[in-house]
């Protein structure tokens, strides 16, 4: 069959708000395995509604995680695509699960750890939930893998990373943290954002699907594919210039209330890089104030 296991971070929107009890900023402060222990009960008894994660997740980076799906069948295999969630652990697409908020991205008011440390102890914890998977499992019988994550997300599943490295023998990782031996790792490319259009949030699976185009056809990994990709992005890729306009705080606070009114669920550092990629300039400690003081009205 060619399975090929296509590993996505989760997104912070999703269709419906969560419950406020699945929110990890409900969490009381106590130490980590007992955050996550309680996080596990809430996600066995509540009485939210239950949607499969692949209608779960909402906006142009898990549009363009499924359409990997598309892009690896082209490419000659049989993908099988999974969702890696600070909430729910690793889990296949199909996976039922209720609406929540949790992310590892740091200083976000749903975080669910203060550093890298902590964030590899929760994805360990999160593990042990039911219906989760580690990657090893992911790549099974196939011993191939492509995972797309984001440097928060690769910093959490490091120890999984790492029993991947040692499991798998034909692995790539698009975007992540840090080289690890025995995986192909393509850093994400801000200079290819041009040719590849979209946002820096959706970057690394559009660079995913154009690594895909770039293989030989059912092989993830070859030396002519790795040339090829070489060479495309010596040709394509452009420095990011960052050419934006300075505006009144009347404009971003007009930008944020329609922002949440639209995405209510949307973080302050997620409104920010919407607002800079609408050529608009801000910094990053002005536009904070100004988002506090807007939300907290």
């Amino acid at each position: 069959m060619n399975e090929l296991p296509i590993v996505v971070t989760c997104t912070d929107r999703k269709a419906s708000p969560p419950a406020a009890d699945l929110q990890a900023r409900s969490l009381v402060a106590a130490d980590l395995p007992q955050r996550a222990e309680e996080w596990a009960h809430r996600l066995r008894t509540t009485a939210s509604r239950h949607t499969a994660l692949e209608h779960l997740y909402r906006g142009d980076q898990w549009k363009r995680a499924l359409a990997l799906t598309h892009a690896a069948s082209q490419a000659g295999f049989t993908p099988r695509l999974y969702a890696a969630s600070a909430g729910l652990g690793l889990r296949p697409v199909s996976s039922p699960a209720p609406s929540y908020a949790a992310t590892f991205v740091t200083r976000h008011v749903d975080s669910v750890a203060s550093a890298s440390a902590q964030s590899s102890q929760w994805w360990d914890h999160l593990q042990r939930l039911d219906g989760t998977c580690d990657l090893p499992q992911v790549a099974g019988a196939a011993g191939r893998a492509l995972v797309v994550l984001s440097s928060p997300y690769a910093q959490a599943m490091h120890h999984d990373l790492l029993a991947l490295a040692d499991t798998a023998t034909d692995v790539v990782l698009i975007g992540g943290a840090t080289d690890i031996e025995g995986i192909r790792r393509v850093p994400a490319n801000a200079g290819l954002r041009q040719a590849l259009g979209g946002t820096l949030t959706s970057l690394n699976v559009r660079m995913a699907a154009s690594w895909l185009e770039h293989c030989t056809p059912g092989r993830l990994t070859d030396p002519s594919a790795q040339l090829r990709w070489d060479d495309w992005v010596a040709q394509t890729a452009r420095p990011e210039r960052y050419d934006r306009t300075p505006v009144t705080d009347k404009i971003v606070i007009a930008f944020i209330e329609e922002m949440k009114s639209t995405y209510p669920d949307a973080s302050r550092t997620r409104l920010l890089r919407l607002f800079r990629d609408k050529g608009m300039a801000c910094e990053q400690k002005r536009f904070a104030g100004l988002y506090e003081s807007t939300i907290g009205r």
